[in-house]
């Protein structure tokens, strides 16, 4: 399974954002996917993630804000963020977990200007 994360940028405070992962390979049809983010010097933490189900679930930081959703048929997940913080910046990853299995994408830079 492989992930293709992107939609990443620079943008000022209070504008918006929309990320976008591609799953390719042989998936399986349960599974959670999602969003976590590592900003400089700090450890990679969960933002949302959203079960095949629609099951979704977000970070107290992001909440009210970001909006996690996914395209099932396209095996794709997004992540709209808006009113973006400084705060927010760091690079984000995309996450697939099926069963015992976890696979991450390749990371997509989001840098949010004052």
């Amino acid at each position: 399974v492989q992930l293709q994360a992107c939609g990443g940028g620079l943008v000022q405070a209070g504008e918006s954002l929309r990320l976008s992962c591609a799953a390719s390979g042989n998936i399986v049809s349960l599974n959670t996917e999602g969003w976590y983010r590592q900003a400089p010097g700090k450890q990679r933490e969960l933002v949302a993630t959203i079960t095949s189900g629609g099951s979704t679930n977000y970070a107290d930081s992001v909440k009210g804000r970001f909006t996690v959703s996914r395209d099932n048929a396209k095996n794709t997940v997004y992540l709209q963020m808006n009113s973006l913080k400084p705060e927010d910046t760091g690079v984000y990853y995309c996450h697939l977990r099926a069963g015992i299995y976890t696979y991450w994408g390749q990371g997509t830079l989001v840098t949010v200007s004052s």
